[in-house]
């Protein structure tokens, strides 16, 4: 399949930087160029609630961001960070050390499309996801493989990535995912009877404007209507963070959505 060749193609770690998410809290090395972290792992990990001794898979983990803002918020969780690419994964297990998370986060390697047995046999409690947010074969692909990987579909679409996290979810377990809002049908289409209690949270770009992403979350197997939550403004009209969005993105708040 594409993905999995491109996944042996980027083995070597590439070219590194240490940056910091929620306010220097966690020190997170990533490549340089490619598949970089921004906020958005950072939001999904924020949306998430979980109880200690509870197991959360993060799907496509990439260099373990979401995975290492959870472990910080919520201590005593058992996470499981399911990474394709080799050197990601290498860069996620680096970063759990040095964030004294490497108890609490287990990062595998594998493909979601055929999981390993670390993640196959497994049903989780919670199951966060940051898929790949553009069609494949749509729009210029970056000449970044790793980057390209990250971020457009190949082996799995939209659809079929949602059905795979759904199957490692128990049932009464929450999903999460961030995606972008442009493709909101199509996480609903999906998880319209499978789950309930859907909560639809929009992320505008500042006050007035579209969102540009939207985080959902739903309980497998509920009878809970959905609802469409008011969602969470992120920057002035300055550009500054919103004090919401500072609270959530620079000092590890939680945000709220719980299905």
């Amino acid at each position: 399949m594409e993905q999995e060749a491109i996944a042996r193609r980027v083995v070597e770690p590439l070219e590194t930087t240490r940056n910091t998410l929620l306010g220097g809290r966690i020190v997170l090395h990533q490549p340089r160029r490619g598949a970089r972290a921004t906020g958005e792992p950072v939001l999904l990990a924020a949306a998430l609630q979980a109880a200690p001794g509870q197991t959360v898979l993060d799907a496509g983990a990439g260099t373990g961001a979401a995975s290492l803002c959870l472990a910080h918020r919520l201590p005593g969780l058992a996470v499981t960070a399911l990474e394709v690419q080799p050197s990601l994964a290498e860069l996620a297990r680096r970063n759990a050390v040095e964030n004294g998370g490497s108890d609490a986060i287990r990062v595998i390697e594998g493909d979601l499309a055929v999981p390993p047995s670390g993640v196959g046999r497994i049903a989780f409690d919670h199951v966060m996801t940051n898929p790949p947010f553009f069609l494949a074969g749509r729009g210029r692909p970056s000449p970044d493989e790793s980057r390209s990987l990250a971020r457009r579909e190949a082996a799995l679409d939209l659809a079929a990535w949602l059905r795979a996290c759904l199957a490692r979810l128990k049932p009464g377990g929450t999903i999460t995912a961030i995606h972008r809002a442009e493709r909101l049908g199509e996480l609903l289409a999906v998880l319209d009877g499978r789950t309930g209690g859907l909560r639809v949270h929009p992320l505008w770009p500042v006050a007035g404007r579209s969102a540009k992403l939207v985080l959902v979350q739903a309980r497998k197997g509920s009878g809970a209507p959905a609802v469409m939550l008011p969602g969470m403004v992120l920057h002035e009209a300055d550009g500054a963070f919103t004090e919401q969005a500072q609270a959530i993105l620079r000092d590890g708040r939680h945000l709220a959505i719980e299905a």
